[in-house]
């Protein structure tokens, strides 16, 4: 062996062993760049400065839809997009009238989580439609639900810290009323198709357009046996992989509900960090739902960020060392009957709690 060839074997033996291993892990940036946000309404100019008064300058938003129409025009979301932009408030993500995390016996438009064809691909067109609206008018990202039996909760009321009310799940107590639902029985195999379905005619249009597409785990997952007759696909970390890994696209992510991923594992304590940086660091984190929880899969409480089984300051480490730079906000905030406006006070716990871990991190 010549000289030259022994000089470049250890880079060569080096660097493959390196592609064995995988992806080296994300380097954490120097500056911390996820932006604290709120759901908001983008009309009402008392809601937005109530938003600013506590640092909240970037929202997720419903259109006002005239009508039965399923998509709001170009022309309507660039209007819904004037009050925010005066006040110095953007518009981070788009809340569509469909696909919603209600159930499917109360939702006004079932057609594509029913599988019911043209019906559903009439809704399809309308998400199409929405896409290419969102990117002319600005507006970079969509959350959308793939849900049959909305959130699930038969815990209420539970009493918290000082007048505090929790709700929570505990499947061993849940009673499904009705057995099943006008969706009838959804297997595994048929709800992966139904997915699958919206995903291949959707996604490439989110692409074409640069729009994310931010799906929400399903709230939360239970049993293979299922719930009222369906199984949900996408309440494990290993449906949501498989979700990803349908119609690849970095315009194809997740909302990223901590709690409810939390929710889903059998020890959340350690085992969301892991998934945060799973999913961070593959860049499919397009919005953040920051609430925490006490309990784990099958038997949970919906608690005050600082009082739950998750180390809440770790996880934020850990969106900084993946470099999440979306909204993250508020979610199932708890509240007290003594609360003269439902949510809001515990909302502006959050924020405060949000913004000083993220100031935290952004020091470390």
């Amino acid at each position: 062996m010549n000289r030259r060839k022994l000089i470049a074997l250890p880079g060569a033996i080096a660097l493959g062993s390196a592609a064995t291993r995988g992806p080296a892990p994300a380097t954490s940036p120097a500056r911390a760049l996820m932006k604290l946000g709120a759901t908001g309404s983008a009309y009402d100019e008392a809601e937005l400065k109530r938003l600013l008064r506590y640092g909240v300058k970037d929202i997720v938003a419903s259109p006002r839809i005239p009508s039965d129409r399923l998509y709001a025009t170009a022309e309507e979301l660039k209007q819904m997009r004037e009050l925010p932009d005066k006040l110095g408030v953007s518009i981070g993500v788009l809340t569509p009238p469909f696909l919603a995390s209600s159930h499917i016996d109360r939702e006004k438009h079932p057609a594509i989580m029913l599988g019911s064809s043209p019906e559903r691909d009439r809704d399809i067109e309308a998400m199409q439609t929405l896409i290419r609206n969102c990117a002319a008018a600005g507006i970079p990202s969509i959350k959308y639900n793939m849900s049959i039996l909305g959130v699930l909760r038969n815990l209420r009321g539970v009493q918290g810290r000082g007048d505090s009310q929790y709700a929570g799940w505990r499947l061993k107590d849940a009673k499904a009323d009705p057995p099943l639902t006008r969706a009838g029985r959804v297997t595994e195999q048929i709800f992966w198709e139904r997915i699958t379905y919206f995903l291949e005619r959707v996604i490439p249009v989110a692409e074409e357009y640069k729009i994310r597409m931010a799906c929400h785990p399903q709230d939360p997952g239970v049993g293979p046996e299922g719930y009222q007759g369906v199984n949900r696909v996408l309440g494990t970390v290993d449906g949501l992989k498989k979700l990803l890994s349908i119609k690849e696209s970095p315009y194809h992510g997740l909302n990223f509900c901590q709690g409810t991923v939390s929710e889903n594992l059998k020890n959340p304590a350690t085992e969301i960090l892991d998934a945060i940086r799973y999913f961070g660091s593959r860049k499919k984190i397009f919005n953040v739902h920051f609430r925490n929880i006490r309990g784990r899969r099958d038997d949970f409480l919906e608690v005050w960020p600082d009082e739950g089984d998750v180390d809440m300051f770790a996880a934020m480490k850990v969106y900084k060392e993946v470099g999440y730079s979306y909204i993250i906000h508020p979610d199932h905030v708890p509240g007290s009957p003594a609360d003269p406006r439902a949510g809001v006070p515990g909302e502006a716990f959050h924020f405060g709690y949000i913004r000083g871990l993220i100031q935290a991190v952004d020091r470390a």
